[in-house]
């Protein structure tokens, strides 16, 4: 069965609105859960999914079966990652990170969930991120569970497969290159240095679960929260729109910024449709929030291959 990677509205979803006090007022209350996904990276670098563009409309994602199953696949899917990780850990924090990790410092953020795997909530100073789907920058073995890091491998992979330097058409969300078969070649994949094993990102590919542990601390941190701030996720995997549910079931308000229609927004007090950098950039004005200066903020994964 394939995973759900789009979603079709059974009714005329709610209009966007550009007005952004709702967000303003609820920040300033303070306790405020923000839950991100890949339309917060797109000021990075970084494509979208869905959006206009959205990676999804070129390049299916791997599915975890397909890349347990078939050696195939995973050569392919090592070859376009490993091209895809040197332009990945390029990507520096945007507007939208600096200001999530501004309002977290005057204690107006409760915590940060993201559904992204590029690490730049905690490049831009975010702390106690929840990286929902984990991170590109460790690998883990799936035979005998030791955990690597990614600069580790790639210095592996640089070995094995020298001189290795296709042009990628485009980076997907997932760190994932755009690649032929033909670009791909005779790429060779390397195991894991402890047992021999398969190697995987630590990441939850598409067809996995996110870890049980994982999802729980997630819901504590909704349970906890008093709003719920969605920030650039069309929400149409459940597991993001699982938290939005809850908080909706709950009572707690749930404020949307997201340019496009998302599942989720039947269950949100507002659905604001405009860029996020500038969105953000705006709500910390109204607040007097200071953001740190672009040049302050690091770059997320490691951007040389290297140890």
């Amino acid at each position: 069965m394939r995973p759900t990677l789009s979603w079709t509205p059974t009714e005329e979803p709610p209009p966007g609105t550009t007005d952004l006090e709702p967000v303003a007022e609820a920040l300033g209350a303070g306790g405020v859960l923000v839950l991100s996904g890949a339309g917060i990276s797109t000021e990075s670098g970084i494509p979208d999914y869905r959006g206009e563009g959205g990676s999804l409309s070129r390049h299916t994602p791997m599915t975890y079966q397909e890349f347990t199953a078939d050696a195939g696949a995973r050569r392919r899917y090592w070859a376009r990652s490993h091209l895809g990780w040197r332009a990945f850990g390029r990507a520096r924090p945007n507007a939208g990170h600096r200001a999530v990790a501004a309002f977290a410092r005057h204690g107006l953020v409760s915590g940060v969930i993201t559904q992204n795997v590029d690490g730049l909530h905690q490049a831009a100073g975010s702390e106690g991120v929840v990286d929902l789907h984990g991170r590109l920058d460790r690998v883990v073995c799936l035979t005998c569970g030791a955990f690597s890091p990614r600069r580790e491998l790639a210095r592996r992979l640089e070995e094995a497969n020298e001189g290795f330097a296709p042009v990628a058409a485009a980076i997907n969300p997932d760190g994932d290159a755009d690649l032929t078969d033909e670009q791909v070649g005779d790429f060779r994949v390397v195991p894991c240095a402890v047992c021999g094993g398969i190697l995987k990102p630590d990441v939850v590919f598409f067809g996995e679960a996110v870890p049980p542990q994982r999802a729980e601390h997630c819901r504590a941190l909704v349970r906890e929260a008093s709003a719920l701030l969605v920030l650039g996720s069309s929400l149409t995997v459940m597991s993001g729109l699982r938290f939005v549910r809850q908080a909706a079931q709950a009572g707690q308000p749930v404020l949307i910024v997201n340019r496009d229609p998302t599942r989720g927004d039947r269950h949100a007090l507002t659905r604001v449709a405009l860029p996020l950098g500038g969105a953000l950039t705006a709500v910390a004005d109204r607040l007097g929030v200071p953001l740190d200066d672009a040049e302050a903020a690091g770059p997320g994964l490691p951007s040389e291959p290297g140890p």
